[in-house]
């Protein structure tokens, strides 16, 4: 539940937005601490209840005893939860060491432990793949509202027109096929025959341009499946909106058709498009799986696939808890720019 109180008054103060922003950020704390327990549970404690040793994923099945033990007592895996718990947390902020007699390894923070397949730290891992994930939630981001907001404003002022109905069966067909298949016949059609594009990515450090080029698949194929929800919402918004009696109060006052439409109803349309946009792109941050896959892009979504695939806990930890913070700031931004956008929105 977002903290608003709605109604009209003064804008808050200093004091009263510094009093928000305090509680919700204690409130961020408060819930990643949940989020990392959780998940540090689900990956450390069930696979033991299921039979599964965690120091057997690290050393192989066909390793010895006495080396298995060996990385039990590093990885600290036979204290109890709450003390493995406070270990890993520990290291996300000052790092940790990991000791077997005179074997000592330094994970400098923030520590997300080591892989138990590459046996390398995951934190540079995840900063490796981060990039990736961030321009292509960007661009996309960046596509899907300039056409999907735009698209539906354009439907409901043309409510039953052609362009209404051919932009509505085109937004339902975009949240009806899944990315795998607009992505597969993108790279069939525009890579592969046509040879267009090149979808070999380079970073942005490396190559600008063929950065540029090699994303133009993956943002069009991502910005269709939520261009098409946003335009379905902004169209339902939009025709709700346009009812209203402060929208025919400003059309009597013989306001411009532009001014009503651009002043009035699209901020009371932002509410809904920030909520969504608010857990759209912080789950996107955390990893767009299927198009990462689809294009082979070196992203966090490609390599939580990769983890999971080879049963890698630490780095399925760290890709989950990585998502889990985008979601948390997104959503804390979207709160703080209801009040901006919406008048009627005061905290409280």
């Amino acid at each position: 539940m977002i903290p608003f109180n709605r109604g009209h008054g003064p804008p808050p103060g200093p004091r009263t937005v510094l009093a928000y922003l305090i509680r919700r950020l204690f409130a961020v704390v408060v819930m990643l601490l949940v989020v990392t327990l959780t998940t540090f549970a689900i990956f450390f404690v069930i696979p033991k209840w299921a039979g599964t040793d965690p120091a057997l994923l690290f050393v192989g099945k066909q390793a010895d005893p006495a080396a298995i033990e060996g990385i039990r007592e590093k990885l600290s895996l036979g204290d109890p939860v709450l003390v493995q718990f406070w270990h890993f947390v520990q290291g996300l902020f000052v790092g940790r060491d990991y000791a077997n007699g005179t074997d000592v390894t330094h994970c400098p923070a923030p520590c997300f432990g080591y892989s138990f397949r590459t046996e390398q730290a995951v934190w540079p891992q995840l900063t490796d793949a981060m990039p990736v994930t961030l321009s292509l939630a960007a661009g996309a981001c960046l596509l899907w509202l300039v056409g999907g907001i735009t698209t539906g404003v354009v439907s409901a002022l043309r409510r039953g027109t052609l362009w209404d109905r051919s932009a509505m069966t085109i937004a339902l067909a975009g949240v009806s096929l899944p990315i795998y298949f607009t992505g597969l016949l993108s790279l069939a059609i525009f890579s592969y025959s046509l040879k267009w594009v090149n979808v070999d990515y380079k970073g942005l450090g490396d190559d600008p341009a063929m950065w540029f080029e090699s994303l133009i698949l993956p943002w069009i194929t991502l910005a269709f499946l939520y261009a098409a929800m946003y335009a379905r919402l902004t169209r339902a918004t939009m025709l709700e909106i346009m009812g209203e009696d402060y929208i025919r109060t400003a059309r009597a006052k013989g306001l411009r058709e532009r001014v009503v439409i651009g002043r009035h109803a699209m901020r009371s349309t932002w509410t809904p498009v920030l909520t969504l946009l608010g857990l759209d792109l912080g789950a996107l941050l955390g990893g767009a799986v299927l198009t990462e896959t689809t294009y082979n892009l070196p992203g966090l979504g490609r390599l939580a696939v990769n983890a999971i695939t080879d049963k890698d806990l630490p780095v399925i930890l760290g890709v989950t808890l990585i998502a889990a913070i985008f979601i948390v700031i997104a959503n804390l931004v979207v709160d703080l720019l209801y009040a901006v956008i919406d008048p009627r929105v005061r905290l409280g």
